[in-house]
């Protein structure tokens, strides 16, 4: 293996560490919303997204370390490959891809929690939605 293979990665991590920086402001600005709809009656569905904001909080979390780790040894493995230390890269290098994949795992996981969080947005809505159109004072 030769310096080129790791240095084909770089784009692609540091693009991947953009997009869960972009996931984590807007896990913040969720989290800010909430607070601003803190009323009584939204309370079960504030319970319910407060649980899903704290996992995907820590999802993402764990999705940035293992991608930050992960261009680390690749890093790491550049630079053994530039000393000549090929079996010491090879093996850094094979630690990044690991740690790189379970970054992606992560993210999966995370981005499943997410379309759970929206359909709990949704059925509520769908439910005032149906509750004003029972009322009868509604028109």
């Amino acid at each position: 293996m030769d310096l080129t293979t790791p240095a084909l990665l770089f784009p692609a991590i540091s693009l991947l560490l953009l997009a869960y920086t972009n996931r984590f402001l807007v896990l913040a600005q969720l989290i800010r919303q909430l607070k601003q709809m803190d009323t009584e009656e939204d309370n079960s569905l504030i319970a319910r997204q407060i649980g899903m904001l704290r996992k995907r909080i820590v999802l993402t979390k764990r999705m940035q370390a293992f991608g930050v780790l992960s261009f680390f040894l690749c890093t790491v493995s550049m630079f053994l490959l530039f000393l000549g230390a090929d079996m010491p890269g090879v093996v850094a290098f094979g630690a990044s891809l690991v740690l790189l994949s379970l970054s992606l795992l992560y993210s999966l996981y995370e981005i499943q929690i997410s379309t759970n969080a929206i359909n709990v947005e949704l059925a509520s809505f769908e439910a005032r939605k149906n509750a004003r159109r029972e009322d009868p004072d509604y028109s």
